[in-house]
This record gives C-alpha cells, sequence and structure tokens, in this order.
C-alpha cells in the first residue's frame, strides 16, 4: 500500500470489546429487529456492520499528520471516534437522529463530503445495505436469489419511498388519531390493517379444519398444537402393525407438569394415552422407537433398519398418526389424549393451487429425500398446504383492494399500484415467515412446551414425531403474529435515504462508482439456494404478479450459485472447488477493476474447516477465499474478529463452534508490487504476528476464534506483494502461507510462557506431555528444577499430586472447593484459570467474576488471559474435547468477567498486608 494514501480506521484500531458485547447482545433482541421481517441464514449483526462500515469509511487520525502530528495526538482523536462508535452500535441509539447526524457528519469528512454508494453483491439478509443506509448513505443490495432480494427491498428500496405518508387503510389514520406519520409508519399500519383483513378471510375460509378441544372439565379449548407420529408397518409378518417412529415418549419435562404418551395396543391397532406419573415413565433406553440406526417394533420387539423406512417412504407408505393434542386451559396448557373428531379434521383432500416443484436429489443439509420427499409440497401435510395455498390468493386480492383505497384516499394510478405493490410484499413475506412453522418438519421441545421451528439450522432434516401448530391460535406461526411483527420493523427501519435491490450476479455485474461491503458465501458451509426455495415456492405463488421480473424462474438459480457442493457436479468434490474458487476470483476480480484506492473494500468471513494432510492443518474454505482475493488483485490491510454469539456457560456449547466473523479490509495491490522470498515472509511474520495476536486476545476473541482470526495479520504480509518465492524457484500457495502462519501463531503462544510464574510453567510443559495422566515422580523432579521451582511447591499450589513413585496434574473434578485466592499461599496463573474456567461452567457468570476480582490482587489477569488462550491449544491438540470447551468459555468470557470482576473489586476483602508478607516468605 503506497505511503501517500490515508489509513483508515478499521486498517488501524477498534473498540472491539464493546463491538463484540453489542453483537452479540443483538441475538436477544427480537420486538422491531429487522431478522424478524424473514429468515435467512448466517446474517451478520446490524451492531458489527454499522461499525464496521464507519470505520471503512472514516479517518485514522494517522492519516492527518498535520492535525494530529503525535502519538498521543492520535490516541487521544481515536479515543474520541471510539467513543462514537460505542454509542453507535447499542441497538437502542439506531433511532436516535442526533447521533445517526453525527456519525454521517464524520463519514462527510473523510470523503470530502462526497461518501461514497455501498454496494453489497452478495447482499443476503441485508445487513449491510441496511447498516449503509442507517448512516446516511445510499445502498444498493444485489443478490442471484430472489428471496434475499425481495427481503432487501422490503428492508432498503421500499420504506423511504413512503417517509411521512399515512395508511390507505379505509378510517386508519383518522383512528390512531396522529398527525405525522414518521419514517415508514404509515405504511406499517397499512400492513397491520390489510394483514388482519387478509387473516379473518383465511380464517372464515378454513377455520373449520381446525376444531377446538374438549378439556378434562368439559369446557372447550383452544388447541395449540396437534403432535404426530409417522407410522410404518412392522416389516414382521406376524407383527404387522403401524410402528409409531417417534425420538421420544416425552411430551413435557417442566418439573411438576410431566407428561408423556403411552402406545396401547389392541390387536394390529396403536393408540395412545397420556400420563403424567413420573415413576412409569419411560427411561433412556425405552424412550422412542427410531435411533440412529434403525427402529424397534413397540409389539413384537423387532429391530429393523432404517433401510425399510426409507424404502416405505419411497413407496408412499409412511403414514403419520396424532398422538396428542396441546390445547389451552386455565393453568396454561393442557395434553389431551386423540379424539376421533380431531384425527378427521385433519383428513381433508390435498388442494390442487400448490407448487409441485421437486426438491433436490440431493443437496447439502438435506435428507428427506430418501424418505419419500421428493416434492416441496411433501414438506407439508394437506391441511398446512390449503393453509398456504389461501393465503397466498389472499395477498393477490389484498393488492387489489388497496389499489382501490388509494385511489380513493387521492392517489394518482401509478402511486396506488406501488403502494399495492409494497403491502403486497410485506404480507407475502409474512406468510412465508409462518412457513418455517407451519411444515411436518416442526418438532415439539418437550422442555420448553413449544413448537421448534424447522430451519433451527441451515438444513431440511427428517421429523419423526412432528407438530402442526394452530395457525389462528395467535402465537408462532399464525400469520397475523408476522404481519404485526413486520409493522414494528417497519417503524424502527431507518428509511433515510435511497437504497435500491435487484437480482443480479455478482461475478457479471457492475461496480463502477461503489464500494463495497460484503459477506460471501462461506465456500461449502450453506446451500442457500436450495433452502430458499423452501419459502421461493410460496412467495412466488403469493407476488408474481406484483413482482414478476424477481420471480420469473421456477425455483432460485442454483447454476451460477457461489458454493462448493459436490452434490452438484455428481459428487465430484475437485469440481465443486474450481467452481467455487473460479467464481470467487471472477468476483473480485470484476470488484478489482472498479474499486477505488482511497477506500478499502471490506468482507465479512466465517468459515472453519480444519482438513489435515502430510503436512499438517489447513483449511479450505479461507485458502479458497484469500487465494481468490490474492489472485484478484487485493492485498488485506486490516483484520478484525466479530463476536456474533452471545458468550455463556460453557457446559452449554455442544462444540467449539466458530463463534465470530472475522472482517478483512482490503485495498487493491499496486501494479508495482514486489516479490520476497519464503524466508523474508517468515522474518515479518515473526516481526508483526505478536502484535496483532495482542490485539485479538485484548479484543476477547473466543479462543476457538484464534487461529482463524490469526489468519487475517498473516496474510496481510502474504499478499502485500506480488509473490512470495520458495527455495525451489516456485511462488508460494495460500495453503503453505496458512500452515507458516499457523506454526508462528503456535511459536507466540508458547513464547507467552515467558509471562508465566514457575509453578504455571511447569504445569504447562507436564500438560503438554503428559496431559492429565501420571507419569514417574523422578520425571516431574527433573522438570521442575527446569523450571526453577520443586514439585512440593507445585504441591502446595493444590493442582499437582505425587504420590508412590507417580506424579500427575489434578484435573477440573479433583480440584478443592471453597477456594480463596486471598488466602492461598501458592497461587498461581495455573490454579487462577482452571479455578475461573470450572467456576464458569458449573456455577456461572457472577461466581467467576466474583473470584476473578479476588485473583486480581494476587496476580496478573493479562497473563492468565494469555494462558487460557494457550491451554485451548494444547487441548485441541491432544483432542481433550471437553477441556477445550472449557477454556474457549473462559477465554471467549474473559471481557464480560473482567468489566464484572472490576465493579465487584471494591466491594470485596483486600488481602492483609501480612498474610501476603509470610506467603511470600513462604516461597
Amino acid at each position: 500500500m503506497s505511503s501517500t494514501l490515508k489509513r483508515k480506521l478499521i486498517e488501524v484500531s477498534l473498540p472491539l470489546e464493546i463491538i463484540n458485547k453489542e453483537s452479540a447482545r443483538e441475538k436477544s433482541i427480537r420486538h422491531g429487529h429487522p431478522s424478524t421481517l424473514h429468515l435467512w441464514w448466517a446474517r451478520r449483526p446490524l451492531a458489527a456492520c454499522r461499525a464496521v462500515l464507519f470505520a471503512q469509511l472514516v479517518d485514522d487520525p494517522s492519516a492527518h499528520p498535520d492535525r494530529f502530528p503525535t502519538e498521543e495526538d492520535r490516541e487521544k482523536e481515536r479515543k474520541r471516534l471510539f467513543r462514537l462508535i460505542e454509542r453507535l452500535v447499542v441497538w437502542e441509539n439506531t433511532t436516535d437522529p442526533v447521533l445517526l447526524k453525527e456519525a454521517h457528519e464524520e463519514i462527510l469528512k473523510s470523503t470530502g463530503g462526497k461518501p461514497p454508494t455501498i454496494l453489497d453483491p452478495f447482499a443476503g439478509g441485508g445487513s449491510i445495505p441496511l447498516e449503509a443506509q442507517r448512516l446516511g448513505l445510499e445502498a444498493y443490495a444485489s443478490d442471484l436469489n430472489p428471496v434475499p432480494v425481495l427481503i432487501n427491498k422490503a428492508l432498503i428500496e421500499i420504506p423511504p419511498k413512503w417517509v411521512g405518508r399515512p395508511p390507505v387503510f379505509p378510517g386508519a389514520a383518522d383512528e390512531v388519531g396522529v398527525d405525522a406519520w414518521p419514517n415508514a409508519t404509515g405504511l406499517g399500519e397499512d400492513v397491520r390493517r390489510y394483514g388482519q383483513w387478509m387473516r379473518e378471510e383465511a380464517e372464515k375460509l378454513i377455520g373449520k379444519h381446525y376444531p377446538k378441544a374438549i378439556l378434562a372439565d368439559g369446557t372447550e379449548g383452544n388447541v395449540i398444537a396437534w403432535i404426530w407420529a409417522r407410522t410404518v408397518t412392522c416389516p414382521n409378518p406376524a407383527c404387522g402393525i403401524q410402528i409409531p417412529l417417534t425420538k421420544t415418549w416425552w411430551l413435557s419435562k417442566k418439573k411438576g407438569r410431566e407428561v408423556f404418551a403411552i402406545p396401547v395396543i389392541e390387536g394390529r391397532v396403536v393408540s395412545f394415552k397420556l400420563s403424567q406419573e413420573i415413576k412409569r415413565g419411560p427411561s433412556k433406553a425405552q424412550d422412542g422407537t427410531v435411533g440412529r440406526t434403525g427402529v424397534t417394533c413397540i409389539a413384537c420387539g423387532n429391530n429393523s433398519a432404517l433401510a425399510h423406512v426409507r424404502a416405505a417412504g419411497k413407496a408412499g407408505l409412511i403414514g403419520h398418526q396424532l398422538m396428542a393434542i396441546v390445547a389451552e386451559n386455565r393453568r396454561g396448557r393442557a395434553y389431551l389424549s386423540p379424539t376421533e373428531e380431531q384425527e378427521l379434521a385433519a383428513q381433508i383432500d390435498r388442494p390442487e393451487d400448490i407448487p409441485e416443484t421437486e426438491l433436490p436429489e440431493a443437496a447439502l443439509g438435506f435428507r428427506v429425500q430418501g424418505y419419500g420427499m421428493t416434492h416441496h409440497s411433501d414438506l407439508f401435510t394437506n391441511r398446512q398446504l390449503i393453509l398456504l395455498a389461501t393465503y397466498s390468493k389472499l395477498v393477490g386480492e389484498v393488492a387489489s383492494r388497496i389499489v382501490a383505497d388509494a385511489i380513493a384516499a387521492g392517489y394518482g394510478d401509478f402511486d396506488a399500484e406501488e403502494r399495492a405493490r409494497a403491502v403486497g410484499l410485506y404480507l407475502a413475506l409474512a406468510v412465508s415467515r409462518t412457513a418455517d412453522l407451519n411444515n411436518s418438519l416442526v418438532t415439539w421441545s418437550n422442555s420448553r412446551d413449544q413448537a421448534r421451528n424447522l430451519f433451527s439450522r441451515q438444513a431440511i432434516p427428517m421429523a419423526w414425531d412432528f407438530v402442526e401448530v394452530h395457525p389462528f391460535a395467535k402465537a408462532a406461526g399464525d400469520v397475523g403474529i408476522s404481519v404485526e411483527t413486520a409493522a414494528k420493523v417497519l417503524a424502527q427501519l431507518p428509511s433515510r435515504s435511497v437504497g435500491k435491490a435487484e437480482r443480479a450476479d455478482a461475478s457479471t455485474r457492475s461496480y463502477d462508482g461503489c464500494l463495497v461491503a460484503t459477506d460471501p458465501p462461506y465456500y461449502d458451509n450453506i446451500g442457500y439456494a436450495d433452502l430458499a426455495d423452501f419459502f421461493y415456492v410460496w412467495l412466488r405463488q403469493s407476488v408474481i404478479s406484483i413482482y414478476p421480473e424477481e420471480t420469473s424462474t421456477m425455483l432460485t438459480p442454483k447454476a451460477d450459485e457461489l458454493v462448493a457442493d459436490a452434490m452438484r457436479f455428481g459428487g465430484d468434490k475437485l469440481k465443486a472447488e474450481q467452481h467455487f474458487e473460479e467464481g470467487f476470483v471472477k468476483v473480485f476480480s470484476q470488484i478489482r477493476e472498479s474499486a477505488p484506492f482511497d477506500i478499502p473494500i471490506t468482507v465479512f468471513y466465517a468459515f472453519k474447516q480444519a482438513e489435515g494432510d502430510a503436512d499438517g492443518v489447513a483449511s479450505t474454505g479461507w485458502e479458497t477465499m484469500l487465494a481468490g482475493l490474492a489472485r484478484a488483485g487485493f492485498s488485506v490491510t486490516g483484520t478484525w474478529p466479530i463476536r456474533t454469539e452471545r458468550s455463556g456457560r460453557s457446559r452449554d456449547n455442544e462444540s467449539n463452534a466458530l463463534a465470530s466473523s472475522i472482517v478483512l479490509a482490503c485495498r487493491p495491490r499496486p501494479e508495482d508490487a514486489g516479490t520476497i522470498s519464503a524466508k523474508v515472509f517468515l522474518d515479518f511474520l515473526r516481526d508483526e504476528l505478536p502484535d496483532a495476536l495482542n490485539k485479538l486476545q485484548q479484543g476477547a476473541i473466543a479462543p476457538v476464534d484464534l487461529a482463524q482470526a490469526a489468519i487475517g495479520p498473516g496474510m496481510a504480509v502474504f499478499s502485500r506483494y506480488a509473490a512470495v518465492i520458495e527455495a525451489d524457484g516456485k511462488h508460494m500457495l495460500v495453503r503453505t502461507a496458512l500452515k507458516l502462519i499457523n506454526q508462528i501463531l503456535d511459536e507466540v503462544l508458547s513464547e507467552q510462557e515467558g509471562d508465566f510464574d514457575a509453578e504455571t510453567r511447569f504445569c504447562v510443559k507436564w500438560f503438554t506431555q503428559y496431559g492429565w495422566n501420571d507419569a514417574d515422580s523422578g520425571t516431574a523432579d527433573t522438570l521442575s528444577r527446569a523450571m526453577n521451582t520443586t514439585v512440593e511447591a507445585v504441591e502446595r499450589g493444590s493442582v499437582f499430586r505425587a504420590k508412590a513413585g507417580r506424579a500427575r496434574l489434578l484435573a477440573f473434578e479433583e480440584l478443592s472447593a471453597n477456594w480463596n485466592p486471598l488466602t492461598d499461599d501458592r497461587i498461581s496463573l495455573w490454579e487462577v484459570v482452571l479455578r475461573l474456567a470450572k467456576a464458569l461452567a458449573e456455577v456461572g457468570g457472577q461466581e467467576a467474576a466474583r473470584l476473578m476480582a479476588l485473583a486480581r490482587q494476587r496476580v496478573d489477569l493479562d497473563a492468565a488471559q494469555e494462558l487460557a488462550y494457550l491451554l485451548f491449544s494444547l487441548c485441541e491438540k491432544r483432542n481433550l474435547t471437553q477441556d477445550a470447551i472449557l477454556f474457549n468459555g473462559l477465554g471467549q468470557s474473559w471481557f464480560d468477567l473482567t468489566s464484572s470482576s472490576l465493579k465487584l473489586a471494591a466491594t470485596l476483602p483486600k488481602p492483609v498486608q501480612g498474610q501476603l508478607d509470610l506467603m511470600e516468605l513462604g516461597d
């Protein structure tokens, strides 16, 4: 990068702690949050996008030596900008016009009063363009897939057109009784009113298919859900019953309200009765009929492989049977046994006007095709198909009503049509959103007494026992709830500047006059197009007459989708990789041609995939993405980890899943960039990585993400040059560079041991070699002398035991109870880190923060944080998964614990000086 270019804030420093905190907190915000408008997978947090865009455009103080001549001046200015970012990322401030104006003025100062148009060519859920618009910037969103295009139209394109305009629904403006309609609240009121009319019409047409339940006292109660079990014929000819396929017999495990289903067999007929007798409840061995490998018959005990179920499914012989009804009563929820009336209510003919589109033969995350589900319509019961088909028709009817009402309100023909298109899209999105809870793959949570939507993850898995929610119960799955949600979102949207969303291929579209900020697809992590068809088939049916261009294809485009899905290439993984890499290079080469030199582009990436080979471990997704950027002519100039998941108790984490997005700032590499040797590349890595890693750790990145985040500063060195030349004269591959970056990361973590006390260094060396296993006491004695301590000293620290010629470290479960850091006469960093990880996992953050507040009076907590990262790394290398999870939880929670511990410090006791003197003498 030329020295004459002004560095942007994102290339120098960011207040990561508060950005991460607010990004993680955002996951728990629902009312009015744009993500609630419609599901899209792997959305980036709005707070992170807002902060990144601001820092991408605003100059770092070092860019103005005339105004900030000293480092002290520059640091003071950075702190001012940080304080602005810290206010900007708070969700409650997103509608503060004074703050948003202040942020916009800062952007204007750094862009000569002419900020660029922000373009996200992989717009997805719309986080980046929406936050660009919130900052007062012109925002463009494009995507190959029509579903995100429609979502982005609803978020950034439509609302600014209707700012300040009252609703056109007859009488609505007078009933609400307000003089002003700020932002798009008038449009939101129309969505609410027409949506309610649409719901009422649907209930008139098909409400008869959803009868009320008869409660135990003989009164009627509203049904909340029907719980069904799929069935298959037992292959034992002497039996032949319809086996209910269930994962569990438990319907509710809430304490004091436990309920389970008991199958009753009479001849070849199976029925169900419900019981609350906990002592009789099914054991784990008897719970459900379906396991990972097969099915057990409840009548004859025959075990059959899942292949039998798959064959029955493909022959159309899988049925379903009602297990239980969940209804409302005075105490909340009642579980009722099935009745003939309720069974018959669901036995209706399959409607004709439904999408008859086919599922892919095989796709990422899909499992249902093997059981005979070959069309999208197969994912729904007949009753659910009628529901969605009815609503799809009603969206068109609403649009016609709106045109007439708008003309009556004084609109011209064109504006009236546009109003109808706008409201119609929000209603179609509301209907589509409810499909996530109105399908036959929804399951029941017996711990929360509620339905779990299909897309709790990015997949369409098989469900054995499934749930039909009541679509008119005024709860999740009711279109009325989705409509109200859409109205609340509209009230919160910025609706400030011009926004445009369009269908376009990122590899062929124009980038002239635009600055790119994007979140590209993650290699083979998510098959967006195949998943999106689940919603698209219903959206298309609802809006094809008002958005014909966006819904011109029967299914979402697949051939040009940027994904390394081997199933698209007949199982050929190499062809899939080539498709992704070539497509990625093509996209970013297009971006490179128009990319400005004075402002970096930004790329979010959140991929973790480790693959081993003879030379070590590499990440295919990262390798492909980084190779693509380098080949396209970009140089990495900044890298930051943005946490996207809330930190919690470590034992709640099922795995060390990647919790951060890595944000890369990239500039076009100068045409005259030179080459360097591999040796010089390594020297640069050793010189630059330690400081970069220290910043990442101080930013509270989760240990599980550290290796991924380290790729950024390492690749900043690699991509700075046209090529890195190996000893044999060949250009170094990105895969080789990634392995060298990992090697230097290990070196840096090991070098941090110099900050540890002698006992901790001993424990680290022992753990590296033996883990929690025992070894000869003589070995312990030799190692302790090398570490300038003694075995007796380590034993006094209550973390090591040497007895009868054998020695070992004490594992978490062996640590003594009631530990007090102030009275521990041989405290070590090792003990502090293990105790904090144990407290966080077993008791929670409050107790861990209390112990940290006491421990900070005795040890260097910065060094303790370094140790937590090192121990995570060592656990991963030794395949100690559960221990790695504990250390990852501690590292990820470090910032939150530090903040809490500092607040507690003033209220906690201090060690008596005499006690400390005695402890020092003991040493």
